[in-house]
């Protein structure tokens, strides 16, 4: 059942960027109480203002106030930041419900520092597309103990259409993390497949208009290949290939740490580490069929694609 409690009272949004701002405006639309909303960007929470949000002029300000926090961060370092800031302010029993992709270390970490303060804290990292945010039609993967699971799956499904509980905190970004590697491990073999089609006088649109009636099919190949490296239309305030490399490395980490040697993360992160390289690192991530397309040439110093370096944290 419903906590009736969560449903109407105060809630907070931390972050109102590319994703955040579209699930901020889901969750203002349909909570039946009062949303605070708060960003360093002006604009981003002007947006959210004529929405029907209320302006916080601080985190402080809203942890002091708001029951249910989200939180929709760049990383891991800045969730850790502000979760300081939340557990100096929030009355304790305050549920800090985190959206970002942080590492798996890092959402425990913060858990526990909450924990200290007697706050409660959920990692639900988010999948799919910006319009997905904007639609409510997320999928979101949270790690949290099962009563508390029970009380913020409804506000969840305010953003998301698939909610799936994946275990205990941290088993949310278990999961997001191995969601993204092997959705950027897919662009990568796309990329590479569709250079060697278009070389050999198949067009980009008919391979995959073909791979998609056969067992090649993917979600990689129905979105971001035909919706982005057909058109070769890769826009600069998309997800870049800086944060590629955050979520590989955090997944290289994870690997690491279970015992396993992540070689196919570690192959694909060359590809988005020489879009940087190429001064192509800003657009949207399946902008690497550019560098394989050059690497693919086999003309000059492009011939040789160069190793990720420093990829654990971009």
């Amino acid at each position: 059942m419903a906590d009736t409690g969560i449903q109407a009272g105060i809630l907070g949004f931390i972050g109102l960027g590319v994703m955040g701002g579209g699930m901020c405006g889901n969750v203002v639309r349909k909570h039946d109480g009062v949303v605070q909303a708060f960003d360093m960007n002006a604009e981003a929470l002007a947006t959210q203002v004529a929405n029907g949000a209320v302006a916080a002029a601080s985190v402080a300000q809203l942890a002091a106030a708001a029951g249910v926090i989200f939180l929709s961060l760049p990383g891991g370092k800045q969730v850790a930041a502000v979760g300081e800031e939340i557990a100096a302010h929030a009355a304790p029993g305050t549920i800090v419900i985190d959206l970002s992709t942080t590492s798996v270390a890092e959402a425990r970490s913060v858990a526990a520092r909450l924990a200290e303060k007697g706050l409660h804290f959920a990692d639900a990292p988010v999948a799919r597309t910006r319009q997905a945010a904007i639609d409510g039609t997320l999928s979101i993967m949270v790690g949290a103990p099962d009563d508390l699971f029970a009380r913020i799956e409804p506000l969840l499904r305010h953003m998301g259409s698939d909610v799936t509980h994946c275990g205990d905190v941290g088993c949310g970004q278990v999961v997001k993390l191995i969601n993204n590697t092997l959705l950027f491990e897919q662009v990568a073999a796309i990329a590479e497949m569709m250079v060697v089609a278009e070389r050999a006088g198949v067009a980009p649109a008919r391979l995959v208009e073909a791979i998609s009636l056969g067992s090649g099919d993917s979600f990689a190949l129905r979105n971001h290949a035909l919706k982005a490296m057909v058109p070769r239309q890769f826009p600069e305030k998309a997800f870049p290939a800086p944060y590629v490399l955050k979520d590989i490395g955090y997944t290289i980490e994870l690997a690491e740490s279970m015992g396993v040697n992540p070689a196919l993360p570690r192959l694909a992160a060359t590809y988005y580490q020489a879009a940087i390289d190429r001064g192509i690192g800003q657009k949207y991530f399946p902008a690497i069929i550019e560098v394989i397309g050059t690497h693919a040439s086999g003309t000059g110093e492009d011939n040789e694609a160069e190793p990720a370096r420093g990829h654990d944290r971009a």
